[in-house]
């Protein structure tokens, strides 16, 4: 959110529309098409989603 709200300047209703591929092409326009941006690892996600389950209330 960071990234979107701070550095992109975008709205929160623009930056939860996005997909992840329309954010990562603003981020680069941002930051130039040289920035080297890694997708997440399969592990990284596995942690992420133990630490930050969806929560069914």
């Amino acid at each position: 959110m960071a990234v979107g709200l701070g550095l992109l300047g975008l709205a929160p209703a623009e930056l939860w529309a996005m997909t992840p591929r329309e954010f990562e092409a603003a981020l680069r326009g941002r930051l130039g098409r040289g920035s080297r941006l890694s997708a997440l690892s399969r592990e990284d996600l596995g942690h992420l989603m133990r630490a930050y389950p969806d929560r069914k209330d």
